[in-house]
C-alpha cells in the first residue's frame, strides 16, 4: 500500500468520509487548495462509481481554510440522467471550540460520452516547450515560501516570483511530484494544477495576503500517466482591480497536448 501522503488522503476519501488532512502541504494555516479539491473528487468518483474520464467540470468555491487534522468530506447527487450526472461535494472541519463548519464546496460534472456532430480538439501548445532540465526548480525556503513547496518540483520558464513588480501577470512553467506518488489519476492532477502562486500576485510590490476564492475546471481529455510525469502550465492574468485577480490558464501534458483549462478568481488584500 503507498505511503504517499496523497494517496493516502486520496484513497481515505475513496472509502469513506472520514479523512485525515496531511501536514506539510500548508499554505499559511490552510491546506493548499489541489489537496482539499483532489479529495472532495476522490469521494464524488466513489461515491457515484462513475469513471474519471467521465468527468466533465469542476468548480470550486474555498469557503475557509482546511487544516491539517480530521475532516469530513462528503458527496450528493443532485440528478443523475442517462449521461449526465452533477453531484456537490464537501469539506466540512471543527474549530478548536468544536463546532463544525464548511470550508470548501465543489460541484462536480460528469458526463458519459454519447455520439455528435460536434468534434474540435483543445488545441496543443504548438510550439517547442523548453527542456526542463535547463530550467531551476523553484527553492523551499523555509518560512518564506509556503511548506507545500517542499513536496512538489516547479520550473518557472516565464514570469516573476510574487510581489516582484512585473509588467504584467503571466506564468510558464513545469510542474510535478518530488517525491512521486505510486497512484495517479485525475485526483492528482487537480492537486497539481493549483500550486502555482496566484499570477497576478508577482505585478505587486509588497508583500501582501493573497486567496483564490473561487475555482473552476474544464477537463478537455482524458487523463493518463504517473505520478513521475512532469506536467506544463500556462496562466494569463485576464484582469486585477478592487481588491481581485482574474486569471485563466492551460495545462498540457509535457509533450504538449492540452488536458485542462482553468479559471480562478483571487482575492488580493492589498
Amino acid at each position: 500500500m503507498s505511503e504517499h501522503p496523497l494517496d493516502v488522503l486520496f484513497a481515505a476519501a475513496r472509502d469513506g468520509e472520514s479523512v485525515v488532512v496531511p501536514p506539510g502541504w500548508g499554505q499559511g494555516r490552510a491546506t493548499f487548495g489541489g489537496v482539499v479539491a483532489g479529495a472532495m473528487l476522490s469521494r464524488v468518483l466513489a461515491a457515484v462509481e462513475l469513471p474519471e474520464q467521465d468527468v466533465r467540470a469542476m468548480t470550486i468555491n474555498f469557503v475557509g481554510p482546511v487544516e491539517a487534522g480530521d475532516a469530513r468530506v462528503t458527496a450528493e447527487v443532485l440528478r443523475q440522467g442517462k449521461s449526465a450526472t452533477q453531484v456537490e461535494a464537501r469539506v466540512t472541519q471543527a474549530d478548536a471550540s468544536g463546532v463544525e463548519s464548511v470550508r470548501a464546496v465543489a460541484l462536480v460534472t460528469i458526463g458519459a460520452a454519447r455520439p455528435s456532430s460536434l468534434a474540435l480538439a483543445a488545441s496543443p501548445v504548438g510550439r517547442d516547450l523548453p527542456d526542463h532540465d535547463s530550467l531551476t526548480p523553484i527553492p523551499y525556503i523555509e518560512g518564506v515560501t509556503p511548506e507545500f513547496i517542499a513536496r512538489l518540483d516547479m520550473r518557472l520558464a516565464k514570469g516573476r516570483g510574487p510581489f516582484s513588480g512585473g509588467a504584467d501577470g503571466d506564468m510558464h512553467g513545469y510542474m510535478s511530484f518530488r517525491e512521486p506518488t505510486d497512484d495517479f489519476g485525475l485526483a492528482h492532477l487537480v492537486a497539481l494544477v493549483d500550486c502555482w502562486p496566484p499570477a497576478a500576485g508577482q505585478m505587486l510590490t509588497k508583500v501582501v495576503p493573497m486567496s483564490t476564492m473561487t475555482w473552476t475546471m474544464d477537463f478537455v481529455a482524458p487523463v493518463t500517466g504517473t505520478g513521475a510525469d512532469r506536467w506544463w502550465y500556462e496562466v494569463t492574468t485576464d484582469a486585477a482591480h478592487d481588491g481581485y485577480g482574474h486569471t485563466a490558464a492551460r495545462v498540457y501534458t509535457a509533450s504538449g497536448e492540452p488536458v485542462v483549462i482553468s479559471r480562478q478568481t483571487v482575492a488580493v488584500f492589498g
